[in-house]
C-alpha cells in the first residue's frame, strides 16, 4: 500500500511538473520577444549612425579603434548584433511551432538571460490545453516509472534474501 502511494505521489509529481512545459514556453516566448525588440532598437540605431556616415555596419565596426573604450564598445556591439541574430532566430523557431516543439525548442536553445528572466517571474497555469493533458500524463507516467525503479532497487536485496531463504 505505501509502495502505491509513493508511486502515485510521484506520478502526479511528474505530471504537474511537465504540464508547466507549454505555460513556461509561452512565457519564455513572450519574454524573447521582448529582447529581440530592445536588441533590434540598439541594431537599428546603430546601422542608422553608420548609414548616415555612410558606412556598412561591418565598415563601421572597423572604424572603431583607438581607445581602449572604443575597442571595448566595439566588443559590445559585435557581442550584440551576435546575440540579436541568435535570438531572432530562436523566436521565428518558436513562433513557427507548435506546443510540443515550442517545449523542445526552449530546452534546446534557451537563453541563459531570457531563461532566468521568464522562471524568475514564472506563474504556473492549470493545464486545459491537450498539450498541458498530454504533458501532465506523460510526466505522471515518468514520476511513476521513476518512483517504482528507485523502490525496485531499494528493495531489491530484500527480494534476494527472500529468493536465498526459499531455496
Amino acid at each position: 500500500m505505501i509502495v502505491r502511494a509513493l508511486m502515485l505521489a510521484g506520478g502526479l509529481a511528474g505530471g504537474a511538473i511537465t504540464s508547466q512545459l507549454p505555460e513556461y514556453s509561452q512565457q519564455y516566448r513572450q519574454r524573447l520577444g521582448g529582447a529581440v525588440d530592445a536588441l533590434t532598437e540598439v541594431v537599428t540605431d546603430f546601422d542608422a549612425s553608420a548609414q548616415a556616415e555612410g558606412l556598412s555596419r561591418q565598415d563601421a565596426l572597423a572604424q572603431m579603434q583607438g581607445t581602449s573604450f572604443i575597442e571595448r564598445r566595439k566588443a559590445d556591439m559585435t557581442r550584440t548584433f551576435d546575440r540579436y541574430a541568435r535570438l531572432q532566430l530562436d523566436l521565428e523557431a518558436l513562433e513557427g511551432a507548435g506546443p510540443f516543439m515550442r517545449a523542445y525548442h526552449v530546452m534546446q536553445s534557451a537563453d541563459a538571460e531570457v531563461a532566468a528572466a521568464a522562471l524568475e517571474t514564472f506563474e504556473p497555469a492549470v493545464p486545459l490545453t491537450t498539450a498541458g493533458g498530454i504533458f501532465a500524463g506523460t510526466g505522471f507516467l515518468a514520476g511513476l516509472t521513476a518512483v517504482w525503479g528507485v523502490l525496485k532497487l531499494m528493495l531489491w536485496p530484500i527480494g534476494r534474501r527472500r529468493t536465498a531463504r526459499g531455496a
